[in-house]
């Protein structure tokens, strides 16, 4: 159990005579309310700083390496660019006796594993006060300021730079959850406005005096809903605006140039981005450098993280960098906690879930932030591996050593979430090592960036093949497939072989989707992959603008119970079943509404119609049901099967199959009641002709 420091309460008024010169504290000053967890390492911390060893000098590549992971070069990276890994959980990973080796089996600090695999930053982040009354840590690593100068001494040992990322939180803070330190949870937010700017001068000072590199200050960490308890947006960027302020402060009273950087996420959300950029702006934020998470299975594709990005540092005149990145190598789960990414359903296409995979991944995020003009790219916790193999054993190691993501004693501080699903590492098929601590090849896309490798060229999975072919006419399948090289700069398609049988049992007379096996060869591997054909025999659709993609939705028309429209058109391609618009929906209210399209008199044949679509969502409440439905000219109304959703890219496929007589007019739409805080989407909406 680790030593906790006794907190100092606040007393308003007091903060400004305890912080002395340009931001610093005077050396018999005690710490700031809230900052627990420091423990004192002698006279180096008030007085001069210990003598530091000469900063060790990697060597890195000169040129092309021959290496058994394809890496492309990336065109024009600079030398500095930011080349950083998130590694907070490092201490509370050693105390439960993991260890991590070079790549040559070695046992290594992981410092010096990170600068020989060519990184040039660490990225730790600090808590106020992340243990209970007992001083039991909270989990997650109890990155407390004593452990985030630990860690930072050892990097600048290996010439290693630091952001230090502020929550201003006794726990995790992210878009879900921006909960206050304890010891500020009964301020106003006036006197958070002082605390915030007294907690950062002062954990800057102990930092700088005991030997950290900081070179660069977050303030706030996922701040797009609130920053330390305080969920008004207007005061949340004045909360920011304070933090930024004492930074360039401390740093100018210093002489230390340290770059300030704010950081937001869900930069799928483009418009939504640059206004958080605009409140910043009006708030008089002064700041270096607009900070974001982008995680390619929940953030979008690279070209609206380029255009957010771009945009950012044309409008608003500063740099911009991507805080957290990370992919999966495995599906498997490593110590009995469930991984937040599973990997056997959620891989994006053209990645698959391998190491390959990873360091393709990981080399187009750093390639994409450097052409939007990116400051860098950090990997978010790259080595939390899991602590043991056997989970009885693993959980007594999270409890006494806080290396899980959350301890049972963080209940008392977070009883919602931690204290009803603490556990071990969610993360661990996403970490750049193996579970047992050895680094993967994907590590060394850090050093090899900039000039690129010599590797075998390799194909390392396809991708998804889709076919739309009209009803009645022959089918004619493709010669080749869509691969995914370990070679970014490969793209002819494969050979291909379908399986015949399958391919002979389509039916082009009648609507309907198949699946067409086959097996694809590539002539630089000895490996024949499997390949797979969606097909779909489709019918006319009857339905406008079926997939919203279309700037004129006047055909929709929405009817709702209550004060406000729940539903929208959503520009958001993570939400979208096809294309990067759906119909979307969420309300503070319970919810009861429809969304129809009528199909005049005069426009459909007689004969029996299918209208169909898909839906995704979640929070609908034990009763909450989706639904489409039909309403014919006599008023009749048929509905399809009534269902609940299970959660984000869970997809249903909704359908009602009707007769109708020849010119028929109908109306057909889709329908949902459920509790308030429901949300979801619908896609795809169609009617055809499915029997004559």
């Amino acid at each position: 159990m680790r030593k906790r420091c006794l907190s100092i309460i606040f007393v308003a008024g007091l903060l400004l005579s305890v912080l002395g010169g340009c931001g610093g504290a005077k050396e018999d000053a005690a710490p700031v309310s809230g900052m627990t967890g420091y423990e004192d390492p002698g006279e180096s911390a008030a007085g001069e700083p210990e003598e530091m060893e000469e900063p060790y000098v990697p060597k890195l590549p000169e040129g092309v390496e021959r290496s058994d992971i394809f890496v492309t070069k990336i065109d024009g990276i600079p030398d500095d660019f930011i080349r950083g890994m998130d590694i907070s959980s490092l201490i509370a990973e050693e105390e439960s006796g993991v260890r991590y080796h070079d790549e040559e089996g070695n046992e290594e600090d992981l410092l010096k594993i990170l600068a020989d695999a060519g990184l040039n930053y660490v990225r730790v982040r600090v808590w106020n006060d992340p243990y209970d009354e007992e001083g039991r840590s909270y989990g997650g690593g109890h990155c407390d300021l004593d452990t985030a100068v630990k860690i930072g001494q050892r990097a600048a040992k290996y010439g290693l730079k630091t952001c230090v990322d502020f929550h201003y939180s006794d726990f995790w803070a992210d878009p879900g959850k921006q909960m206050s330190p304890k010891a500020w949870k009964k301020m106003t937010t006036d006197e958070k406005l002082e605390a915030i700017a007294a907690y950062t001068k002062e954990s800057l000072k102990i930092l700088l005096d005991n030997g950290v590199d900081v070179a660069m200050v977050q303030v706030g960490n996922e701040t797009n809903n609130g920053i330390a308890g305080i969920r008004n947006e207007e005061n949340t960027f004045k909360m920011i605006a304070a933090g930024c302020k004492a930074v360039r402060e401390f740093s100018e009273g210093s002489g230390k140039k340290i770059l300030t950087a704010v950081h937001f996420t869900q930069i799928d959300d483009h418009d939504g981005t640059l206004k958080k950029a605009e409140g910043l702006k009006k708030a008089g934020a002064d700041y270096d450098v607009f900070g974001v998470s982008y995680y390619t299975y929940w953030h979008g594709d690279f070209e609206n993280m380029k255009r957010v990005l771009t945009d950012i540092r044309e409008t608003y005149g500063v740099d911009t960098c991507v805080m957290e990145t990370a992919y999966p190598y495995t599906d498997k789960e490593g110590d009995g906690t469930g991984n937040s990414i599973a990997g056997d359903t959620d891989p994006v296409d053209g990645y698959p879930v391998s190491v390959e995979g990873q360091a393709k991944n990981l080399r187009d995020v750093m390639a994409s932030a450097n052409e939007a003009g990116a400051l860098g790219v950090f990997y978010w916790e790259g080595a939390w591996i899991p602590v043991g193999s056997e989970p009885e054993e693993n959980r007594q190691k999270w409890e006494e050593f806080g290396s899980g993501w959350a301890s049972s004693f963080a209940a008392s501080y977070d009883p919602n979430d931690a204290g009803k699903y603490y556990g071990g590492s969610s993360w661990d098929n996403q970490a750049l090592f193996d579970f047992e601590g050895y680094p993967l090849p994907s590590l060394n896309v850090f050093k090899y960036v900039k000039y690129g490798t010599d590797a075998p060229v390799r194909v390392m999975a396809l991708k998804k093949t889709e076919m739309e072919s009209p009803l009645g006419v022959p089918i004619t399948l493709p010669d080749t497939v869509e691969a995914v090289y370990n070679d970014s700069d490969r793209t002819e398609g494969v050979p291909v072989k379908w399986n015949e049988e399958e391919a002979a049992a389509v039916n082009v007379n009648e609507p309907g989707r198949y699946r067409i096996s086959g097996v694809a060869d590539f002539e630089g591997d000895d490996i024949s992959h499997e390949a797979e054909l969606s097909l779909k025999i489709a019918a006319v659709n009857y339905l406008k603008n079926g997939s919203f993609e279309e700037e004129d939705t006047s055909m929709w028309v929405s009817s709702f119970s209550g004060d406000s429209d729940p539903v929208d058109i959503q520009d958001k391609a993570a939400d979208a079943s096809d294309g990067s618009k759906a119909l979307h929906y969420w309300s503070t209210a319970p919810l009861d509404f429809r969304v129809s399209q009528k199909i005049p008199e005069g426009t459909l044949p007689s004969g029996t119609y299918t209208a169909s679509c898909v839906a995704q969502g979640g929070d609908l409440g034990d009763d909450g049901k989706v639904w489409i439905y039909v309403i014919k000219e006599d008023g009749s109304e048929e509905e399809g099967e009534k269902t609940g959703l299970t959660g984000w890219k869970e997809w249903k496929d909704l359908t009602v199959t009707f007769e109708i007589s020849e010119g028929e007019a109908v109306e057909v739409g889709v329908a949902v009641r459920a509790d308030a805080k429901g949300w979801g989407t619908f896609d795809e909406m169609e009617l055809f002709l499915s029997g004559s």
